[in-house]
């Protein structure tokens, strides 16, 4: 087996990971001034956030873009190259304007520039020359540390994209914060995939109405049995006046089989059951379950009377596992 400390690819990749990731411990120490001013300027704007970059500048805007799209903050990003044929249309002057480019010279964004100047369109420069076109023409300067790339011939943008990424999820995230941006919130803009089933809730998934399986405690067990097996969850609720005081399981009729027929519902439940309420996170629920070793969940209100019923095929088949 090869030596990871003489293998030139390992060296090679520890070399760029620590000189990108002191690169950004430099800019922790070293936070643009303009930084907390910015934050405000995006919280408090009627427009969205208009972002712009050429090359990989452009490739690490679209990323900053989306990440504030998906965290509440209305996002665009605009080609600089469309920009000067058409797409300036798309900026107005309720927006803000994020243009990046690490020399703070590319050509490419000139007309954007000059459109936010002529119509007093707030504008954000990201930079890592504070002495650049881009810099001196912004009203707010987020300049980055100007640090050697992280490349052997140190001309492939590698530190700077990382700094400028890393720039862009600082400033998202502390714009969701200082917005009060919560869970739920995401989850209205990630409504598919894992994700989105993970930050569901139990109300999403729950079944209810005549689908929930009940029986009122004084009930024979021949109709306990039938409702069991009608509803298929392998379980039922067992209520008195409307409140929910037991479960009855594959276990239970099991537990009691030598006289079961001859029992009436609260006689066999396995009283004061696990529960949970509509609200809870259907990541939580499956958890549950699998502490418990259940296959299904009685889910109440505040007052214990049940609203719907949980089965673990139901959490698995919405892809919250």
């Amino acid at each position: 087996m090869t030596d990871p400390e003489n293998n030139p690819a390992i060296r090679s990749a520890r070399r760029v990971l620590t000189t990108e990731a002191n690169a950004i411990l430099d800019m922790v120490e070293h936070l643009p001034a303009d930084f907390a001013d910015v934050v405000d300027l995006v919280l408090n704007t009627k427009g969205r956030v208009i972002i712009s970059g050429v090359g990989k500048s452009g490739h690490i805007g679209r990323k900053i873009s989306a990440t504030l799209a998906s965290t509440g903050t209305p996002s665009y990003f605009v080609h600089a190259s469309e920009a000067s044929h058409g797409d300036l249309g798309m900026i107005t002057e309720h927006d803000i304007v994020v243009l990046i480019s690490n020399s703070g010279e590319t050509q490419e964004l000139r007309d954007i520039l000059l459109h936010t100047r002529r119509f007093s369109i707030p504008l954000i420069g990201i930079s890592s020359k504070t002495n650049s076109t881009l810099l001196q023409s912004a009203d707010f300067k987020l300049n980055l540390p100007n640090l050697p790339e992280a490349c052997a011939i140190g001309m492939a943008p590698t530190t700077s994209t990382t700094l400028t990424l890393a720039m862009g999820d600082a400033l998202a995230v502390a714009v969701m914060e200082q917005r009060g941006f919560g869970s739920e919130d995401f989850l209205k803009n990630h409504p598919g995939g894992k994700l989105g089933a993970q930050l569901s809730r139990v109300s999403d998934l729950m079944h209810k109405g005549d689908q929930i399986p009940t029986v009122e405690a004084d009930t024979p067990m021949p109709d306990v049995l039938l409702s069991m097996t009608s509803k298929g969850f392998g379980v039922t609720g067992v209520l008195k006046d409307g409140v929910l005081i037991g479960v009855i399981s594959d276990g239970d009729l099991r537990r009691h089989m030598g006289n079961l027929m001859e029992k009436a519902a609260g006689e066999i439940a396995t009283l004061n059951p696990v529960t949970v309420t509509p609200e809870l996170f259907a990541a939580q629920a499956l958890a549950l379950l699998n502490e418990k070793k259940i296959s299904a969940l009685m889910v109440v209100d505040n007052t214990g009377c049940p609203v719907g019923i949980v089965h673990i095929h139901d959490l698995l088949r919405a892809g919250v596992a």
